[in-house]
C-alpha cells in the first residue's frame, strides 16, 4: 500500500467511528432519534422474516437482501422470485426509503454539526490571548 492509500485507508476508519459515536450519542440524548433507530431496526426485521419465509432464503442472505434494498445499494445478486415478495419488495422500499433516509440524514447532520462545533472551538482556543 503507498502512503496515500494508508491515510485515505485511515480516514475512512475514523470517519466510520464518527459516524458510530454520533449514532449512540443521538440514542442517549435524543428521543425521536431513538424512535427512528426503532423503525429502522423494526423494517430490518419485517423484510429479514419476510424474506426468510417467503423466498426460503437464509436469515443472513434476508438481512443482507434487506439492508441492500433499503439503503438502494441493490447489487442484484439477490432478487425474490416470488409474486409475492416481488409486489412486498414494492411495498418495502417505498415504505422504508424515507426511514433509511431520515436516519442517514439525521446522522449526517449531526456529525457534520459536531465537527463544525469541534473546529469552531479550537478556533476559538487559538484565538483567544488569555489561554
Amino acid at each position: 500500500m503507498t502512503g496515500a492509500r494508508v491515510v485515505l485507508a485511515i480516514w475512512e476508519v475514523a470517519m466510520m467511528i464518527e459516524f458510530f459515536l454520533t449514532t449512540f450519542r443521538l440514542i442517549r440524548g435524543n428521543p425521536q432519534f431513538r424512535s427512528l433507530v426503532f423503525l429502522v431496526l423494526f423494517m430490518l426485521l419485517v423484510g429479514t422474516v419476510f424474506y426468510s419465509l417467503e423466498e426460503g432464503w437464509s436469515a443472513v442472505d434476508a438481512f443482507y437482501f434487506s439492508v441492500t434494498t433499503l439503503t438502494t445499494v441493490g447489487l442484484g445478486d439477490l432478487a425474490p422470485k416470488t409474486t409475492i415478495g416481488k409486489l412486498f419488495t414494492v411495498v418495502y422500499i417505498f415504505a422504508g426509503l424515507g426511514i433509511i433516509v431520515g436516519f442517514i440524514d439525521t446522522v449526517a447532520k449531526e456529525t457534520l454539526g459536531h465537527q463544525a462545533r469541534q473546529s469552531g472551538s479550537e478556533e476559538g482556543q487559538e484565538d483567544d490571548p488569555a489561554s
